[in-house]
This record gives structure tokens, sequence and C-alpha cells, in this order.
């Protein structure tokens, strides 16, 4: 397996891109909606089909489910190692799922279009985990011909 990169440079960079996706199983989706409507549970759904294993995070949701998926609160809840956040946050609150995704020791955070927070980005990227801002997992699978192992 390739190494985290050191250099916030490399944010985004196609090989960053690849590596995330290729190599995360279970994938913390923040900010996951029960509504159908949402961008949120439409890419929930395409990364289920995918392979990908994925827990729904919304502390007003929690208990609930969305696609037979049980919501939890906070990343903490999660009992399991987490290899990717998926943040669907505004840019501001993205920071502060950034730094709750370095404590619980994820491999990677990925902000979704839209959400940019590059001190929050610097910070990961300090701590060891790959970055991806402003751009959607759904989108980038589908691209480049991504296939779940």
């Amino acid at each position: 397996m390739i190494e985290p990169y050191m250099n916030e440079s490399r944010i985004n960079e196609i090989e960053t891109v690849k590596r995330i996706l290729e190599n995360s199983r279970v994938i913390a989706l923040v900010g996951a909606s029960p509504k159908p409507e949402r961008a949120s549970y439409r890419v929930m759904a395409f990364l289920l089909s995918q392979g990908y294993q994925v827990i729904p995070v919304n502390p007003i949701k929690a208990g609930q489910s969305i696609l037979d998926q049980t919501i939890v609160a906070s990343l903490h809840e999660i009992n399991e190692s987490v290899d990717l956040v998926d943040i669907f946050r505004n840019s501001e609150a993205a920071g502060e799922v950034v730094d709750e995704a370095i404590s619980i020791g994820a491999r990677a955070v990925w902000m979704q279009l839209g959400v940019i927070n590059q001190s929050a980005a610097q910070r990961a990227v300090a701590a060891g985990l790959d970055v991806v801002m402003d751009r959607c997992p759904a989108i980038e699978i589908r691209r480049l011909g991504i296939r779940s192992a």
C-alpha cells in the first residue's frame, strides 16, 4: 500500500484521489440524509452499490437508518477503523469534522463539492491523512473507472 503523502500540494492530485478510492473499504459519511432527493443520500447509495461499507453520521437522525445502515451521531461512535470520512457539511463546519477524523485515526478525508477548508486540509495533511476537497467520490469513481475490491 502506498503511504499517505506529507506535502499539502498533493491535495486533490489524481494519485491521491485514486489511492483513496482504491484503498478505502469503510467510509463514514458525515451529514448523511434520509431524504432521497439529497446529494448525500444519492452518493451513499452509489458507494454502497460499488461495494463500500458506508456508515451514515448525523447527530439529529442517530439511531434511525438510511439505506438499511444505522445512523450514528458522531465519528467517535463508530466501532471499527474508518478509511475515509466523506464530508457533506459546509466549509466552516468541515473543520470540526476533519479534527474528529484525525482523532479517530481515519486514513483520509474527502470534502464534497463546494466544501473547501484550507486550514482543516493542512491539519489533516500534517496528521498524515490524504485529503480531497471540492470533489465528489461518486463522480471520480465513474470518471476514473475505479472498482472497489
